[in-house]
C-alpha cells in the first residue's frame, strides 16, 4: 500500500461536478485522514435544532447560529463537538476535555461537564453525524475531481453565515479556484 499524505485539518470543498446531494456545495473539515480512511464534518449544513434541545449545558457555549449542524450522512444519531481554543497552537497545553486536531481546532468530549471547557472555548459547533471514507476512497474521489483540497482557518468552524462558506472559502484562494466561487447554482439557467 502506498503511503497516504495526511490531509487532517484541511478542508474538502465540493467541486461543482460532485453529484452526491449529501455534499452539494459542502465544505468538509477533515478530522482524521490516514491509510485506514478519512473522517470529517460538513461545516455548512445547519439544522433547525437548537444545541440546548439535545445537549443540556452545551447550548450556551455554542456559537451563532446556536444550532446543531448535519456533519454528514453517517451516524446521524451521534454528536461530535468541534471547538477552537484561542491561541491554541501545538505548543500550548490542551485543556481537559479537548483534543487537538489541527492548530487551534480540536474535538470536544461531550461527556465532560461543559463548565470544564467554558472558559477556554473560543467557539463551539455541534455536529450530528459525520462524513466518512474507507481506505483509498477519498483518494479516488480526489483523482476523479470531486473535491478541492484547501487550507482551513479557525474561523471556518464557527462561520456565522454557514450558507456562504462554500463561496467564501473558494474566494479566498490565491489561484484559479477563486473564480469557482462565482459558479452559478444552476448553470443551465445561464
Amino acid at each position: 500500500m502506498t503511503e497516504v499524505s495526511s490531509l487532517t485539518g484541511r478542508l474538502l470543498v465540493a467541486t461543482p461536478a460532485l453529484a452526491d446531494p449529501n455534499f452539494d456545495r459542502a465544505v468538509v473539515l477533515l478530522l482524521d485522514h490516514d491509510e485506514e480512511g478519512s473522517l470529517g464534518v460538513v461545516l455548512n449544513r445547519p439544522t433547525p435544532v437548537n444545541v440546548g434541545e439535545i445537549l443540556e449545558g452545551w447550548g450556551a457555549l455554542a456559537g451563532e447560529p446556536g444550532v446543531v449542524f448535519q456533519g454528514g450522512p453517517v451516524s446521524l444519531d451521534s454528536a461530535l463537538g468541534i471547538a477552537v481554543i484561542p491561541g491554541g497552537s501545538a505548543a500550548d497545553a490542551a485543556p481537559l476535555g479537548w483534543r487537538r486536531v489541527h492548530g487551534a481546532i480540536g474535538l470536544v468530549d461531550l461527556e465532560a461537564p461543559p463548565e470544564l471547557l467554558a472558559s477556554a472555548l473560543g467557539s463551539l459547533r455541534i455536529f450530528a453525524g459525520y462524513a466518512g471514507w474507507g481506505p483509498g476512497q477519498l483518494e479516488d474521489e480526489l483523482v476523479e475531481g470531486a473535491w478541492y483540497v484547501v487550507e482551513s482557518e479557525p474561523g471556518d468552524v464557527s462561520s456565522p453565515a454557514p450558507e456562504k462558506l462554500w463561496r467564501e472559502v473558494l474566494r479566498r484562494q490565491r489561484n484559479e479556484l477563486a473564480m469557482v466561487a462565482t459558479y452559478p447554482d444552476d448553470p443551465s439557467l445561464n
